[in-house]
């Protein structure tokens, strides 16, 4: 997992409460398990006029030209505006994957289901909670500039705009450990390699027909 401590980019917005993660990633596209491929249906529903499947050719389907993410500079964005609740519903693992396949790093919102908010720091996408009038500020913001930009400083926890203002987040110190260093539930485990081995040594040692 890649390290996560300062980032700047463009940021999107969808301005609706209780997005679910069948939104986020429709349950036809839950079949792979391989954490990658699943960016280009992210949205899949909001996003293309045609109802899709797995293996289509996306590039064939048409484009619903008023959804966000099909719009320049949002098609780039890296950082996800959203509203109350987000990522609600199923607790497939799959809705990370997807905003991390399209290019997000960060979602900011009011709250967020906890489960997405679980797996998101297992896999280095930081959610970023503010008070609700915060949000709104940042809604306001993004409405006078299309292209809005801000900066994350995950150390100092704080969001910043090109004006300077400041917001700070509360984090887990434990979670925040973790994406500072880039470390998942397999990195954590593999800073023990060396326990691990000695033990299973030992262990083959006092049984050795286990082996």
């Amino acid at each position: 997992m890649e390290k996560f401590e300062k980032f700047s980019g463009i940021v999107a917005a969808i301005d609706r409460a209780n997005i679910d993660t069948d939104a986020i990633i429709p349950k036809q596209y839950l079949k792979s398990i391989k954490r990658s491929g699943f960016g280009i249906n992210l949205f899949d529903n909001w996003r293309y006029l045609d109802p899709g499947e797995p293996g289509d050719d996306n590039s064939k389907r048409r484009l619903n030209q008023d959804f966000v993410l099909n719009q320049a500079p949002w098609d780039q964005a890296q950082i996800l505006l959203g509203r109350e609740n987000f990522a609600c519903g199923s607790s497939r693992e799959h809705a990370v994957w997807a905003l991390m396949d399209f290019g997000f790093k960060v979602v900011i919102a009011p709250s967020f289901a906890d489960i997405f908010y679980n797996n998101s720091f297992k896999n280095g996408l930081l959610p970023v909670a503010l008070e609700g009038e915060q949000v709104d500020q940042l809604f306001e913001q993004l409405a006078r500039n299309s292209d809005f930009r801000l900066s994350i400083d995950l150390e100092k926890q704080r969001v910043v705009n090109a004006n300077g203002l400041e917001m700070h987040f509360e984090i887990d110190p434990f979670r925040k450990h973790c994406l500072l260093n880039g470390l998942d539930d397999i990195g954590l485990t593999m800073q023990h390699a060396d326990a691990i081995k000695a033990f299973e040594q030992q262990y083959y040692d006092q049984l050795p027909w286990l082996k």
